[in-house]
């Protein structure tokens, strides 16, 4: 099983690939594709997807800590 992967981009979506599944909070089953972005700005129209509304109005650029070997 290929291990699914959400990649946070700057100043825009949640970049989701690999084999998962996308349910609603009633359980309800999203179709989505192999590669799919999801909305992180609250501004898109096909919520819970990104329609690249965000573009020029929202900014974050976010980074996980790095962990250095002891």
């Amino acid at each position: 099983m290929e291990k699914a992967q959400i990649k946070v981009m700057d100043n825009g979506s949640l970049k989701v690939t690999g084999d998962v599944e996308l349910i609603d909070a009633e359980g309800n089953l999203y179709q989505t594709k192999k590669v799919f972005s999801l909305c992180r700005c609250g501004l898109s129209r096909n919520m819970p997807f990104c329609d690249a509304s965000h573009k020029g109005k929202f900014e974050s650029c976010v980074r996980a800590e790095k962990i250095l070997d002891e």
